[in-house]
Order: C-alpha cells, then sequence, then structure tokens
C-alpha cells in the first residue's frame, strides 16, 4: 500500500524509500484530488426531480381520462332517458370528435417512430404478444363488419335519420383500422420521446376504447331486454313488452332487417374489442418512461407429453358444442323445452367448473412442493395480467351472488333453480382457484443466483457461444455434456443469458404434469367461452333473478357484467399459454 508522507515522499507499505535498495525504489504519481462532495447528491436530486414530474404527469393524464370518461356516461345516461334539449345526435357527435383526436394523435405517433431521431428502441416482451394481437384483428374484422351493416341500415332510412349516424359508422370504421394498425406495430413500445403528450394520448385512447364498450352495452342490453321478455313468457313468466324506437318512414331498400339483425350478433365481438384494445393501450400508456432492466425470456413451445390433458380438453369441447346447439334448439319453444334446456346446461357447466377447480388446485399444489428458487417477474404487462384477471371475474361473481341471492329468497322455486345453485358457486370457486394458479405461474422467473449447476451462455449480436466438451462449474469437472441437461437461452442481445438446468425424474413429471393441466384449462376456457358469446345466456333466460331484482335492473346489471365474463375467459386462453411456455422453461 502507498501512502505520501508530509514531507512529500512516498513510502510503500510503511517503508521509506531511503530504506528501500535503488532497483525496488516506485515511483509514484499524486493522488488525484477528491471528488466534489456536493457531486453525488445533486445527481440524486435530479433523479428525484426527473421522477416527480414522471409522476405528476402520469396522475395530470390519469385525471383528465376519468373526466372524459364521465361526461361520456352522462351524456349516453341522458340521451337514454330522454332528456329534453339533448339527442341521441349530440352523444354521437361527442364520440366521434373523441375518436378523430385519437386518429390524429396515432398518425402523429406512427409518424414519429418511423424516425430514427425518434424511435422507440426498447421493448417490452411481455407486452403486445402475437397471439394477443391476432386476437385483437380478428375482432376489430367484426366491428368493421358490424359498423358496414349500421352504414347500410343508415342508408335504407336516410331519408328520416341525421345525417351523424351516417358518419358515425364511417368514422369507426377508420378509428378501427389504424387503431389495429398502431397496436400491431407499437403495443411493446417503451417511449421516452414526447412522454408527456403521449401519455395524454394513450389516456385518451384507452378512455375512447372504454366510453364505446359502454355504449355498446348499453345498446345491446335495451336490445337483449325486449328478446328475452319473449322467451321468459315461455316458462310462464309475465310478458313484458317495452318501448320500441320505430323510425317515422320506410326503409328503402329490402335489407333492413337483415342488417338490423346482423348488428346485433356483431355486439359481442365488438365488446371484446374494445375491452382488449383498451387493455393494451393502458400497458402502453404504463411503459412510458420505464426503464425495464430484465431480458426477455422467450422459451421455445414444446408440446411433448401434452396429450391427456389435451384429449380431455377437447372432450370438453366436444360436449361444449353439443350443449350450445341443444340450448338454442330448445331454449323459449315451450316450458317444458326451456326447462330442459337450461337444466342440460346446469349439469354441463358444474362438471366442467368442478374439473377445472380440481386440476387448478393440483397445479396449486405442485408449486407448494417445489422447492427451485425463483424471483418475482417485474413488468407491467405481467401485473395488468394478473388485475385485468380478478377484475374480469368480478363479473361473474356480481351475477353468480345475485342468482344466490335470488335463489334464497324467491318465492316459487322451479327444478332449474336448484341446479343454478351449484353453478353459482362453483363459478365463484372455479375463477378463485384458477386466478391463483395462472397469478402464481405467470409471475415465476427461474433465480439466476441459484446455487444449481449452470453454465453461462455469452449472447452477442445474435451469436451464442458456449463450451461444447468440458465445463468447469466450480465444484469439479465434466469431460462431456449430459444429455439429460435442459438447454434454454434468451434471444435478447448484449446480455448475459442463462442456464443449463440439471433435471432429476421429478422435475420432468411435475413439469409434465403443469403442461397437461395447463393445455387443459387452455381448452376448457375455450369451452367456455363460447355459450355466452353465442347467445347462451341462462341469467338472462331463468327470469328468476329477474323477478326478485326487476327485469330492467337485472338486465342492465347481467348486461354489464356478461361482457366481462366473455373477456375473462379470452384473457385466460391467453394468461394459460404464457404459463404453458413459462412451464416449458422451469
Amino acid at each position: 500500500m502507498a501512502t505520501i508522507s508530509n514531507s512529500g515522499s512516498t513510502s510503500v507499505n510503511g517503508t521509506t524509500p531511503e530504506s528501500m535498495d535503488l532497483k525496488d525504489e516506485m515511483i509514484l504519481p499524486p493522488l488525484p484530488p477528491p471528488p466534489p462532495i456536493m457531486a453525488e447528491p445533486h445527481i440524486g436530486s435530479m433523479k428525484r426531480i426527473s421522477g416527480r414530474k414522471h409522476k405528476n404527469s402520469e396522475v395530470a393524464s390519469r385525471q383528465y381520462g376519468i373526466n372524459i370518461f364521465i361526461v361520456g356516461l352522462l351524456l349516453m345516461f341522458a340521451a337514454y332517458l330522454r332528456i329534453n334539449g339533448l339527442s341521441e345526435s349530440d352523444r354521437l357527435i361527442f364520440l366521434i370528435a373523441l375518436m378523430l383526436i385519437q386518429i390524429l394523435w396515432m398518425i402523429f405517433h406512427m409518424a414519429v417512430s418511423s424516425r430514427k431521431t425518434w424511435g422507440f428502441p426498447e421493448r417490452d416482451g411481455h407486452a403486445g404478444a402475437r397471439w394477443l394481437r391476432c386476437g385483437i384483428g380478428l375482432f376489430a374484422l367484426t366491428t368493421i363488419v358490424m359498423h358496414a351493416l349500421k352504414l347500410g341500415y343508415f342508408v335504407g332510412y336516410a331519408e328520416c335519420k341525421s345525417i351523424i349516424e351516417g358518419i358515425y359508422p364511417i368514422t369507426h370504421i377508420i378509428h378501427t383500422v389504424l387503431q389495429v394498425c398502431f397496436l400491431w406495430r407499437h403495443s411493446k413500445d417503451v417511449i421516452k420521446s414526447f412522454k408527456k403528450l403521449d401519455r395524454f394520448g394513450l389516456i385518451h385512447s384507452v378512455y375512447t376504447n372504454l366510453l364505446l364498450w359502454a355504449s355498446a352495452v348499453a345498446t345491446e342490453s335495451d336490445h337483449q331486454l325486449e328478446e328475452h321478455m319473449g322467451r321468459l313468457t315461455s316458462l310462464g313468466f309475465v310478458n313484458i313488452t317495452l318501448h320500441d324506437d320505430h323510425v317515422a318512414c320506410n326503409c328503402t331498400t329490402y335489407l333492413c332487417d337483415i342488417f338490423k339483425r346482423g348488428i346485433y350478433y356483431m355486439y359481442p365481438f365488438y365488446i371484446e374489442y374494445q375491452v382488449l384494445a383498451s387493455a393494451m393501450l393502458y400497458v402502453l400508456w404504463k411503459n412510458i418512461g420505464n426503464n425495464l432492466g430484465y431480458c426477455h425470456h422467450r422459451p421455445k413451445l414444446n408440446f411433448r407429453g401434452v396429450i391427456p390433458g389435451t384429449l380431455l380438453g377437447l372432450i370438453v369441447f366436444a360436449a361444449t358444442l353439443a350443449m350450445v346447439a341443444i340450448y338454442l334448439l330448445n331454449i323459449g319453444r315451450s316450458k317444458d323445452s326451456s326447462e330442459s334446456a337450461l337444466s342440460i346446461f346446469y349439469f354441463y357447466s358444474i362438471a366442467v367448473l368442478a374439473f377445472m377447480s380440481i386440476v387448478s388446485v393440483i397445479g396449486l399444489i405442485i408449486h407448494r412442493l417445489d422447492t427451485t428458487p425463483t424471483i418475482k417477474v417485474n413488468s407491467p404487462a405481467v401485473k395488468l395480467d394478473e388485475d385485468l384477471l380478478v377484475g374480469s371475474a368480478v363479473g361473474s361473481w356480481i351475477t353468480s351472488w345475485s342468482s344466490i341471492i335470488a335463489i334464497i329468497f324467491s318465492d316459487s322455486h322451479p327444478a332449474f333453480t336448484w341446479y343454478n345453485l351449484p353453478y353459482s358457486i362453483l363459478v365463484i370457486v372455479e375463477k378463485y382457484i384458477q386466478n391463483l394458479f395462472i397469478t402464481t405461474y405467470i409471475n415465476r422467473k427461474d433465480n439466476p443466483n441459484t446455487k444449481i449447476p449452470q453454465v453461462e451462455i455469452y449472447v452477442t449480436s445474435g451469436e451464442t457461444n458456449f463450451p461444447t466438451e468440458s465445463t468447469d462449474f466450480g465444484t469439479g469437472k465434466l469431460d462431456k455434456t449430459p444429455n439429460h441437461l435442459h438447454k434454454h437461452y434468451s434471444n435478447c442481445k448484449g446480455c448475459i443469458c442463462h442456464q443449463e438446468i440439471l433435471q432429476n425424474p421429478s422435475s420432468r413429471f411435475k413439469k409434465t404434469v403443469l403442461k397437461n393441466i395447463t393445455a387443459a384449462l387452455f381448452l376448457c376456457n375455450i369451452s367456455l367461452w363460447i355459450p355466452p358469446a353465442f347467445g347462451c345466456r341462462p341469467q338472462y333466460d331463468n327470469g328468476l333473478e329477474a323477478i326478485v331484482f326487476g327485469f330492467m335492473p337485472w338486465i342492465i346489471i347481467t348486461d354489464i357484467a356478461v361482457p366481462f365474463s366473455i373477456f375473462y375467459r379470452m384473457h385466460s386462453m391467453y394468461a394459460l399459454f404464457d404459463v404453458f411456455c413459462k412451464v416449458g422453461s422451469f
């Protein structure tokens, strides 16, 4: 160790140069002056100021979006209640203005991102999965078809309808096409240029899509109320007719009725499109200015050993198609056929929900017994997946608890209502357990600091280098890499990725069981998505809850809750697909 004496001479380890031989003498340069004391605190204070500005703009944009949403909801309720001085055209003008603002912002964002200077090179690998973008593309196609039918319906009644009702579907088609292009190209972006403008643009887009969703729910609620009043007559309930909007002129073509009927078939898909678009835009908003600090791992899909789970899922899928056909052919025909259709639906659902609950519990038990060190994934997209699973499950929980209360306090109890009771309980239990299973594994990531023998694989410029013959793990040497080492590595550039994990037969068996569980749950969620999406909605048709809570309140509650239930099944499919990929890399 070198020191400098007061006289300016240098000593090494306490020995002065005079006591050293000439050949051993060391001449050291003078020590550099210490850095300024205020340098580090100044940098820290700048970081704190930057973080505060980031938080302030986030809060300001959120409040802007909430106020837009409140204004839109008030206009919607005022138009629905036919308040004097406000018409449906005024509400549509407000929605058109919101969509035009979003269109202008999306064009600006796509133009900026194409410039090399202001591009967004950092991307969140957890956000905007290809499977999710394909889903939103499919729902967007149905949305375009629906608004094309609306435009055709407007043309037939153009003589007595406001021109705004023709401009609205055209604007919505342009908005949908641009929004899908925007999400396909930019759903993974981590925006770090024009952050304030993009925060307001994205939150404006989120709440615009939510208002379009709320408008669709209100329109479909009115239509479903009229339709299901007729079905309740077959079950012996009193027939109630509500107001019907009659157009003041005749249709100039013979296709108006076909257009009107087709529009309402498209509404479930349109509602899912708006919810899905809002979720993807919200992830973009949360990612603005973030430093991700992790390397996204994209494991290779491996379908080996999942035949049992796939077969079970396909059996459930086939049973679903048969049940949907029986339900739609029998409901509303007569009292006996309607009760028979409802009973078959409840028997089917009880069996499927019980099966899903059992396999989810098995998956949780396997996780409980697993001792492999793991860490929690930190990503806004993964966090949003958790929130959406719980938030969308609330819709089914509302209708299920309402059914339980209605069964308890109803004066009359037809036979099928007692099947409704275990069905409603299982809906609550199954979603609760499945959410635990999905969130347990979707957050799971191998711990890079684990003491399991591993090989570091250096990835630079897309090239992978790793030892082929001998490898020193620090605990001994292996002459050859064993065949039972499970290799997996990331495709990220410029980061050190790992690892080759030694797996014993017990670990392989647990992983195979988990993959089968995930495959079965994936197909079961597809099966449970089909009935409500294509018209099997016993919440409307059994009539019990409507009698207890009132027809109009129950229809409104159900039309708000059922789209969330449909979205829950679709989002569960996406989350379970992600779990399946992660299980393969454990």
